[in-house]
């Protein structure tokens, strides 16, 4: 059974700071519920606009597009890129075996839970691959996806409530 905590810390929140209507929606609910619950610092924001780059390099800024795109329903980008990023850090082939199956599993595979967009050559690269994997493996795949995340996505969360709402609330710090 879920409970609903944004209620009472929307109105608090309301309350406090005269906030606008925009944080009454649910979009400005998923904001207030990364600025109130994120663990981490919300640092560099006003950075975020510069680059998907600079946007992705602040680990608040990956939890505020990865919101973004969970209301997109596009979720699957960013938790493929991010995975990647940590796939490449890996210094042991038995733990490289074992992510890359995992990612493989969950975001590559034709019918898995979190499929990426990718064209089928690149999905038969990494299924022809996934036997002997490499810390390339995946680059390909994750390249595309960061095209598809600068081109489209990016400039939609620019746009969007959630990151006015995370901006209005830095500015008003």
């Amino acid at each position: 059974m879920a409970v609903n905590v944004f209620r009472p810390l929307r109105s608090h929140i309301e309350a406090d700071t005269g906030a606008s209507l925009m944080l009454r929606t649910p979009i400005g609910e998923m904001a207030i519920k990364f600025c109130c619950f994120s663990q981490e610092p919300v640092e560099d924001v006003d950075s975020w606009g510069e680059s998907i780059e600079k946007l992705l390099e602040s680990r608040s800024g990956q939890l505020a597009f990865q919101e973004f795109l969970k209301s997109e329903y596009s979720e699957e980008n960013i938790l493929f890129w991010l995975a990647c990023e940590e796939y490449k850090k890996i210094t042991s082939v038995p733990e490289m075996i074992s992510m890359a199956n995992q990612i493989y599993t969950e975001f590559v595979q034709t019918d898995s839970p979190r499929q990426v967009n990718i064209d089928s050559g690149t999905r038969s690269n990494i299924t022809n691959n996934i036997s002997e994997p490499n810390l390339n493996s995946f680059d390909a795949a994750q390249k595309h996806i960061f095209s598809l995340m600068s081109r489209d996505c990016y400039p939609r969360f620019l746009k969007s409530d959630i990151y006015r709402a995370i901006l209005q609330k830095h500015d008003n710090s």
